[in-house]
């Protein structure tokens, strides 16, 4: 298995970690969770069931899957607004999450959050953030509070391809290296930030690299390969919960719908789209590993399938028949006096 070197080194993962079929038959299940998730989401935002921004996360699902699966019980997550599938697989429970979307008063944050802002502190989840790279230093805060408290914790925080040329960045970077935080900065390289190419808006296109003037290790990962995601994950959290402070891990992996739902996504072609779902789709790639190795049938994993699309139709029907927040919660959840 491959490992972190030490400071200021990189690496790539390519290697095959073992995993056991109970484990890959739970991925897939979170996967398609999240691919169904989105799905609907989509259906009721083009039904203007979900009003402001939306932004789906169809096609990265592994990369989320696979660092959950190597956390602990009391590590925390932070990202940005492509967020729900880190809900989900943060444990946040479906019909809250939609309910949250569609601004009801049975969402996550009273319906008054949205898409971008909601939060669980029982699943140690603290957003969602609209402004683009405000999750990093936060999350270089709630790391700080795990080395303060020493509870062991480890932060997990996300950002994307676009984020990571922000100066918040940096500065995080810098905090973390120089207190050896325990923070993991996940960069999801989609490859578009918003509508531009990492090419065109990044002088190194190498973002695991971005760490090396703080003598921070970056590792390039597969993120359309669960197992590996898993794999990176396992020894940049094990190394950060050792003391040894921060790790980058950039993941590459590729967003199928626009930007957002209101982008139409013109600046790549139908066939550099399809040809990813093709040949790195991470939910059929799993797929085929289960099938061909025996550990699933094609009936096992309809039957998946079926309870899946269960569960999102049962959010779908919850979200729409919870009330809308009354208009007395304007007033609510914005001062606290200490």
């Amino acid at each position: 298995m491959a490992r972190a070197k030490s400071r200021g080194d990189k690496e790539t993962v390519a290697e095959q970690p073992e995993a056991s079929k109970e484990q890959l038959l739970e991925y897939y299940r979170s996967m398609l969770l999240i691919r169904r998730f989105e799905e609907k989401a989509g259906q009721l935002y083009g039904m203007g069931l979900i009003g402001g921004f939306c932004h789906l996360y169809i096609g990265q699902e592994a990369v989320v899957v696979g660092m959950q699966a190597a956390q602990q019980p009391g590590d925390t997550v932070i990202t940005g607004y492509r967020d729900h599938g880190h809900m989900l697989a943060c444990g946040m429970e479906a019909r809250g999450v939609m309910a949250e979307l569609t601004g009801r008063r049975g969402g996550y944050s009273k319906g008054k959050g949205g898409s971008m802002h909601m939060f669980s502190r029982e699943k140690k989840f603290f957003g969602g953030h609209g402004i683009v790279a405000a999750q990093v230093p936060l999350g270089s805060g709630l790391a700080f509070a795990h080395k303060y408290s020493k509870d062991g914790g480890v932060c997990i925080c996300y950002m994307g391809d676009g984020a990571v040329n922000q100066g918040q960045v940096y500065e995080s970077f810098n905090m973390a290296a120089l207190w050896d935080l325990p923070v993991i900065y996940v960069i999801e390289n989609n490859k578009y930030g918003m509508g531009t190419s990492v090419e065109r808006a990044s002088a190194n296109p190498d973002l695991h690299e971005r760490g090396t003037a703080y003598g921070i290790p970056g590792t390039k990962v597969n993120g359309m390969d669960v197992r590996e995601v898993r794999q990176a994950a396992e020894a940049a959290i094990a190394r950060a919960r050792s003391g040894e402070g921060p790790s980058i891990l950039e993941m590459m992996t590729y967003r199928y719908r626009g930007h957002s739902m209101s982008d139409p996504a013109k600046y790549r072609t139908k066939e550099e789209v399809s040809g990813v779902r093709q040949t790195q789709d991470p939910i059929d790639g799993l797929k085929t590993i289960l099938l061909e190795g025996g550990m699933a049938t094609e009936d096992d994993l309809k039957d998946i399938d079926r309870d899946i699309r269960s569960i999102v139709n049962d959010a779908a029907e919850f979200a729409q028949q919870s009330p809308e927040p009354d208009v007395s919660e304007l007033w609510t959840d914005v001062l606290v006096e200490a």
